[in-house]
């Protein structure tokens, strides 16, 4: 079993030491505490490492994507509907 440090674990999944910090305190990432430092199972790194970076893109609201699409299929863009026809 090794073990590492938040900066190691912080280099090998390219992220930050306060990410780190907040997969620890969120539960998300197990960790051992000696005195002040955490340490991570190596093994534990699979359970985060297999997430894409940033945040998830947000699907667009049903009513939302519909209106777009009407307003697309009469030749009108949304900027212009928002506007209110100025």
């Amino acid at each position: 079993m090794s073990l590492l440090t938040t900066n190691e674990v912080a280099v090998r999944l390219g992220v930050t030491l306060p990410r780190v910090h907040a997969l620890i305190r969120d539960g998300r990432l197990p960790a051992e505490k000696m005195g002040r430092d955490y340490f991570i199972k190596e093994s534990d790194l699979a359970l985060v490492a297999d997430r894409k970076p940033g945040r998830p893109k947000s699907l667009p609201a049903p009513e939302k994507a519909a209106l777009d699409q009407r307003n697309a299929s009469n030749g009108r863009a949304a900027s212009k509907i928002k506007g209110g026809g100025k």
